[in-house]
Order: structure tokens, then sequence, then C-alpha cells
């Protein structure tokens, strides 16, 4: 996951239209389709990297720990270490992250209808 320069045409145009449109800078930092799933997942309370890694088959172990980083560095999740042998790290919503619970099951919602939408234009083979 690279990052955009910020001295590129594309880094301003991205932060100017973050800095006057709300949705716009919501959807920068829960864009992608790995950081909805994962807040998705930790709506039902904590989990361990493994048990994540587990609900999202298809995802690499080093885009898990980019996208964790990322939410975490962003303030949706909080990553908490365990001071044991193996070690135990958990991640969880925080407040703020919680406050996507709605906002996913619309997101949900509305793709289960523009998803059925979609099915009914596909001829019949």
């Amino acid at each position: 996951m690279s990052k955009i320069k910020e001295t590129s045409t594309n880094f301003a145009n991205k932060q100017a239209l973050a800095d006057e449109c709300p949705e716009v800078y919501a959807a920068n930092i829960i864009g992608g389709q790995w950081a909805i799933v994962i807040c998705s997942w930790l709506i039902n309370g904590k989990l361990r990297f493994g048990e994540l890694k587990k609900r999202l088959p298809n995802i690499t172990e080093r885009m898990l720990t980019l996208q964790l980083r990322k939410l975490e560095e962003n303030k949706i999740i909080t990553r908490t270490v365990y001071a044991e042998v193996p070690p135990k790290v958990e991640y969880e919503l925080t407040p703020i992250g919680y406050e996507l619970k709605p906002i996913i099951k619309l997101l949900e919602s509305w793709g289960e209808k523009h998803k059925a939408l979609d099915e009914e234009k596909q001829p019949a083979i």
C-alpha cells in the first residue's frame, strides 16, 4: 500500500476535497474494502489478529497489518498488547469506531438491494 506523494496534484486535490467535504474526509478514513469489513467484524467486540485473519481468508497478513495500523492511526480501533508469552494482542473499536455501526448496517442493506438490482439485469443462461 503506497502513499500518494505529498507534492503531487492528486494529493493536493484529495486534500482540498477532504477539507471541504466531510463525506470525502470520512471516505478517506474508512474507504477501501478491508477497512469496512474489519470494522464490521469488530462491531461485535474485541478480536485477536488471528481471529480477524480467519474471518478474512483472502487478505494477506501484510495487508491486514497495514489496514489495522491505518485504522489505529485514525483512532477507529485500539490495539491492546498483553504482557504474556506468547504475546496477546487484541483489537477493538474506539467509541468513534462504534459510531460506524449504523452506517455499516445501512451500507450492508444498501449493498444487498443494489446487488439484487444488478442480478435482475443479468441475462438468464
